[in-house]
This record gives structure tokens, sequence and C-alpha cells, in this order.
């Protein structure tokens, strides 16, 4: 009695949707059948004991529901706008199921077949069959189906309808639609239905049935001309061996899983903590709310689903006034600084100008030249002050600066045979360039530390600037590029992403030179495991804004620089605030979902081995009605061993998958 109460105790504390149901509907429209030639003689042996419904009721229902034609409200769906379209001498035109959205194993007596397209009348049915079976006390489903978005709008109205449709209205359904098939559907439709979002989901993708229908169209051709009864004894045969495979392949897919979801939710968790700690206290815990409050709307209201998508509010673009100008060491080199900033800028001109420029534009690059050679000489002059000393040795010494080029239209630097002095590569004496030694001497040691401070300070610049423009750039992509309806339109677009651009790649040149610097002059790990190096990939825009609804971004994370200050990038831009709350709710659906499928895995490992005992159990006892009759004992006694070693099995397999000793080599690496 007290192990009972136990067991009650902890199903209670576990989640409601750890106890809900994830079914899959999709129709095969290559599963055709012919009329059969003398319909009178056919015989039918297990109509409606297998997967396919019953034939009598089933054709009753067709008769008396109404038939309304719909048309989609979303994207224009083959589902939909086709379910009319009817092909002569064809009995059935396509058929349809529905599967478990985990494993894939087809539900009993949920097959249905179409007489004209994917009508809702023959979808109904199909649902509610396989709702009803082993239902229990299930209160919570979570259904897939290409147009999930069109197809719920009327279905209780529709069971209401029909004497043969039964749903328990205490049963809460939650809409999806599969990833792949998302795609093709509006933009709101993949905030509002993508598994991604759906709390108890997991790591389901909803395209299951897919797989499904590839080794089933295999004897479609040959069960096309065969009589009614035939054909669907056929598809059923078909079905419970792809179940049966299933079932006794079982623990190899589980243990597969749940490595998966052990490196899933490290990772996702680690990033997500990133994010989540860097961010402000009281937007995380407003954030929070939001995220409850749309997750429990959800179901009565997808459009509460919205807070996942970024509100377009770009800010005006302007130039920060930076502080007044400071004196001393300090400002001398804050004024090299900014003199290596303009060789930076002037080496990506000159990249841009490619082989033939124009007289206006070398007339400009001559004007950026003598004002940077005039900074150059102020500031070496100015350097005379602080170390008592000629800091240049008559020497000019040329560096190649890494420069990150993102514009597509980049070109090879243009020839410069006869220009022999190239002061946008000429290396500034900085105490970091002198060296500690020589600053000693010169009494200046103490300047190689003021430096190191600037440098850190210049890459947090950089990095702050790469972020905006990088947000402006997702939301230029969605407002003007894939918003353009003309030519001139859309070039006027792709001249607004050059312009950002050339700004980031300026920005991400500064800070690779700083990022280097960083590394020469600190002896501290921090700098190195906080400036990490920048890659171009890291420049991407982020899909989550540009483009939601694009395919491949499931997983997809922010680079490693967004989450050094999210606190600061909010309190500064209302926009960057926006961006930042987007991201973090994404980044917590990810975790989420990878902590559900490794909870619901973990468990889905306990009952496969009580699945197969209990059915080694069942045959023990049907063993015991068999009345001594050696054919019956000897084929109960192989049933019950079958089922015996495939729970041994699971057990051996499941204990090993779980064993900590044996998934180190799965944790990854925390960056």
């Amino acid at each position: 009695m007290e192990d009972k109460q136990e067991e009650i105790n902890s199903k209670s504390e576990l989640p409601s949707w750890l106890y809900s149901r994830s079914l899959v509907m999709d129709g095969n429209f290559k599963a055709e059948h012919l009329y059969a030639a003398n319909p009178m003689d056919e015989v039918s042996l297990m109509d409606g004991c297998a997967f396919m419904v019953g034939d009598s009721t089933y054709k009753v229902h067709l008769a008396q529901a109404k038939d309304a034609v719909q048309r989609s409200e979303c994207n224009n769906h083959r589902a939909i706008n086709q379910a009319n379209a009817s092909r002569h001498r064809l009995e059935a035109t396509s058929i349809s199921s529905c599967a478990c959205a985990r494993h894939g194993c087809f539900v009993p007596h949920a097959m249905v077949d179409f007489q004209k397209g994917e009508r809702q009348m023959n979808m109904d049915y199909a649902l509610c069959e396989a709702l009803k079976h082993n239902a229990g006390s299930i209160r919570h489903a979570l259904t897939f189906y290409d147009v999930d978005c069109q197809y719920h709008k009327y279905l209780r109205d529709c069971i209401s309808d029909s004497p043969f449709l039964e749903l328990d209205q205490a049963l809460e359904i939650m809409l999806g639609i599969g990833l792949w098939h998302v795609h093709g559907h509006q933009d709101s439709c993949y905030i509002r239905y993508a598994s991604s979002f759906i709390t108890g989901a997991a790591r389901i993708d909803g395209e299951i049935m897919e797989t499904l229908w590839a080794p089933l169209n295999i004897i479609s051709p040959s069960v096309r001309g065969m009589g009614t009864p035939h054909q669907k004894e056929c598809l059923d045969y078909q079905m419970n061996d792809c179940n049966f495979m299933k079932m006794i392949r079982m623990s190899k897919a589980l243990c597969r899983k749940f490595r998966q979801a052990v490196k899933g939710a490290a990772k996702s968790t680690t990033t997500f903590q990133k994010l989540n700690e860097s961010a402000d206290a009281a937007k995380v815990i407003e954030w929070e709310e939001q995220e409850r409050f749309a997750q429990q709307c959800r179901t009565i209201n997808p459009k509460a689903m919205d807070i996942y998508e970024v509100q377009l509010r770009r800010e005006a673009n302007g130039r920060r006034v930076g502080p007044a100008r400071l004196q001393g060491t300090v400002t001398w080199l804050a004024e090299g600084l900014s003199i290596e900033e303009a060789q930076l800028t002037l080496q990506m001109d000159l990249r841009r100008l490619g082989w033939h420029p124009t007289e206006s534009q070398w007339l400009d690059i001559a004007h950026q030249w003598e004002r940077l050679q005039g900074d150059i000489d102020w500031w070496l002059a100015q350097g005379l002050r602080f170390l008592n000393d000629r800091i240049e040795d008559g020497n000019i010494q040329v560096i190649e600066n890494k420069l990150f080029m993102l514009e597509e239209d980049q070109m090879d630097e243009m020839v410069e045979e006869f220009r022999l002095f190239k002061p946008e590569k000429m290396v500034l004496p900085m105490p970091s360039i002198l060296g500690p030694e020589r600053c000693a001497k010169l009494g200046a040691d103490n300047m190689i530390q003021h430096e190191l401070a600037l440098w850190e300070g210049q890459a947090n610049d950089a990095l702050h600037n790469i972020r905006v423009h990088l947000a402006d750039k997702a939301v230029i992509f969605r407002t003007a590029v894939r918003t353009a309806k003309s030519q001139a339109m859309s070039t006027r677009a792709w001249v607004q992403v050059h312009s950002v651009d050339r700004a980031v790649s300026i920005n991400a040149s500064i800070y690779s030179k700083c990022q280097t610097q960083l590394a020469n002059l600190s002896t501290n790990n921090k700098f190195l495991e906080r400036y990490r190096p920048l890659l171009k990939e890291h420049l991407k825009v982020s899909t989550a804004v540009a483009d939601p609804n694009t395919r491949g971004q499931r997983n997809n994370t922010l680079a490693w620089f967004w989450s050094m200050d999210v606190e600061g990038d909010s309190h500064n831009s209302d926009w960057l605030n926006e961006f930042y709350h987007v991201h973090w709710l994404h980044a917590k659906a990810l975790k989420d979902r990878w902590e559900e499928e490794h909870l619901l895995v973990w468990h889905e490992m306990n009952w496969t081995c009580d699945f197969f005992m209990h059915k080694a159990e069942e045959w023990i006892r049907l063993g015991a009605l068999t009345e001594d009759k050696v054919g019956h004992l000897a084929y109960v006694a192989w049933q019950c061993k079958m089922y015996q070693c495939l729970c041994q099995d699971a057990m051996d397999a499941f204990n090993k998958a779980r064993d900590p000793d044996n998934r180190r080599e799965m944790l990854p690496e925390v960056e």
C-alpha cells in the first residue's frame, strides 16, 4: 500500500505533458485502388480488426457528413485546395493514417482511404479513432498535421454534427505542424505551430510519417488492382510488420536518443546560462512571465506565441557623442588607437577600389593619405613629451592587418607599384611595440598597463558596434529586402545592406587587431577567455529576425560575443533589448525541449521494459487456457521467451547508456 502511494506521489510531481499522446497525421497519394470488377464476390475476413477502419461504419459516416469546401487562409496548400479533386476509375485516390509522432508506430484502426482528395471528413474519422485507442485517463494530446493551422478550425463542429465521431471534451489538443512543412506556411505559423516552441513536444520533428510511407509505397503498385478486402489486408500486414520492427529495435533507438539528449541538454543549457547571466535580472523576470503566459494561452489563442517573433521597431541611426578630450599620456595613447582605426578604414577603402579607380576616387584617397600622414606626424611629435626620446628609429615598419570583408563585391587591392610610402600600413611605436625594457629605461613602464586598458575598451566598443550593426542588418533583410516588390526597391535595399556590411567589416577588423594585442600584452587568462578570436561565420545575420521561417534554424544559437553585455546593450537600445528578448526565448525553448527529451526518453526506457514484461506475462496467462495442446503451448513458450529476451536486452542496454562512466565521452566540451 505504501509503495502504491509513493508511486502516485511521484507521478503527481511529474509534468502533465509526460503522460500525453503525440500523433502525426498524413496522407499518401500513391496508394491508389481501382474499382473491383465483381464487388459482390468479395468477402472480408478481418474488416476493421487491424489498422484499416471498418468499412460499413466509415461509409455511413462519409454519406452523412457535410462536405464544406474550404479555401486556405494561409498559403495555398494542396491538402485543402485539392480536397475535392476526384479521379475516374479509382475507388480510393489515396490513404491516410495516424502514427506515433515519437517512434513512428501506426495506430490501430486509424487508417482511412480517400474517395476524392484529402478531405476533412476523412481525417476527422481517422483522428477520432486514433485518440480513442487505449486512451485511458490521458487528457493531453499533441497532433501534427501539414495544415493544422486550418484543419482544427472546424474540427469540434464537425465532430458534434456527426453521430459516428466521438472526442472527449476534457481532452486538450495541442496543434503542431512538421518542421519541414511549416516552412511552406506563412511566417507566423512557424512560431505558433513548430514543435520547437511547444511545451512537452521534446525533440519531435513531426515528419516521421514521411519515412513510413516509403516502404509502404513499394507494395502500392501491387495492391492497386487487388480486391478491396485483399488490398486492405495487405496494407494491414505491411503496417503490422513495420510496428513489429519498431518494437524489436526500440531499445537501440532509445539508447541513441538518450545519448543525443545528454549532449543536447548540456550544450543548450550552457549556451542559455551564458545569455541569461549577462542579461538584466528584471528583464529576465519579465521575459519568463511573458513566456509562461504565452504557453498557457497558446491552445485557446495561438497568436499569444507571437512574442517569440521580434517586433520590428528599429531606432533611428545616430552617432554617439564621445566624452571630452582627455589629457596626458592616456590621451596620447587613445589618439594612437584612433589613428590605427583610421588606418584600417583606409585599407578597406583601398581594397574596395579594385584595379580601375576613377579620378574622384583617387582624389578622395589622396586626401585621406594626407590627413592620415599629418595625424601620424602630430602623434609622433606629441610622444616626445612623454618618452623624452625619439621614439622612431628612422626605419619605417609596415604591417599587414587582418581585414574582414563581408561585401559580395569585394575586390583585390589595387596595384601600387610606384607608391613606396604607405601611411595606412605604418606601425605606430606604441609602448607595446617598444617593449617593456625600453619603456622602463624611458620611465614609462606604466604606460603598457594604460595601453592594455585602452585596448580592452576599444575591443568592447567594437563588439558593441558589431552587435548593433548585425541587428540593423537583420531588420533591413526583414523589412526591405524580403518585401521588395520591384528591381528599384531591391537595389535600394541591398545598398543599405552593403552599407551595414562595411560598418561590420571595419569594426570586426578593429576587434581582430585588439584581440591580437590583448593576447600579446596580457598574462591573464581571463582576457583570453573573454576576448576570443573572431571568425567570419560569427558575423552572420540572425535568421530568427531576418527570416524566422527559414529551414535549418532549429538548433541555431547566437555567437559568443552576443552574451558579453546583454544588460548594457538592452539599456542603451530598445531595439537590441527586443533582439535579446527574442533570442532569450529561443534559447530557452531549445534548452527546454532538450530537457524534455532527456526526461521523456528516461521514462520511455522504463515503459519499454514494463511493456515487454507485460507481454511475457500475458502469454503466460494465455498458455494456461490452451488445455494442454502441444502446438499451442510451444507457440506460447516461444512468444513468452521472445518478450523476456527483449526485456532483458533492453534493460542491459538502458543501464549501460545511463551509466555516467559510459557517458563521459558523450558530454560536450564547455567553451
